[in-house]
């Protein structure tokens, strides 16, 4: 079984410790990523579901981590990323997706997502300098830094505690509204959706 089995680590000492963090900070920070859309490649995502319904394109950085940049539109461009669904969503901390291997809403084990990756080789860590803001993206991992695959997520707020921990691959430059309306999970549950939003396609602009 994959060891990307949850964004913020595989040990439930490490989720207790990111979540507290995240806690204390989010009460006491407004920041966000006001980024304009740069040079791309862009992800363009339309989401479906309960919650969320439109368009939103991610900004991707290339310059800042290119090894990441490449697998995302390369899975993109295969389609791999169509109908895989946000799995854990945390109010007002972030929304995860990219289960290409058990997130699919279409014939997929989404009792298993967030434990898969693609078929492709995990990705060495490209951390930088920029901080997780909202509308941030960055690559979800287990509690190894050179584990992320397939996986990522949207911030919905400041995350200062992953800074310099996690890649950022890029940002959000058009719709963050719809971001904001993904299908929340189960706070008690580390943000589990019962009946998760979906990914239906995902393109690269160049």
């Amino acid at each position: 079984m994959s060891d990307t089995r949850i964004f913020v680590g595989a040990m439930a000492a490490g989720v207790a410790a990111i979540a507290a963090a995240w806690l204390l900070y989010s009460k006491t920070s407004t920041s966000s990523f006001e980024g304009e859309d740069g040079p791309g490649p862009n992800l363009v995502i339309d989401i479906s579901g309960q919650g969320a319904q439109g368009t939103v394109v991610i900004d991707l950085l290339p310059d800042v981590a290119p090894q990441h940049v490449e697998r995302l539109t390369t899975l993109a461009e295969t389609g791999a990323y169509d109908n895989v669904v946000f799995h854990r969503v945390i109010d007002g901390f972030m929304a995860q997706t990219g289960d290409v291997e058990f997130g699919k809403a279409d014939g997929g084990q989404l009792e298993l997502a967030g434990s898969g990756k693609s078929d492709l080789p995990n990705l060495p860590a490209e951390f930088s300098d920029i901080p997780f803001l909202r509308g941030i993206v960055g690559m979800a991992r287990s509690n190894r830094p050179d584990t992320a695959n397939s996986q990522f997520f949207i911030m919905f707020a400041p995350g200062e505690f992953l800074n310099g921990d996690y890649t950022v691959v890029g940002h959000v430059v058009s719709g963050m509204d719809v971001v904001d309306k993904i299908t929340r999970g189960d706070p008690d549950r580390n943000g589990l959706v019962e009946d998760p939003d979906r990914m239906v396609t995902v393109r690269v602009d160049r």
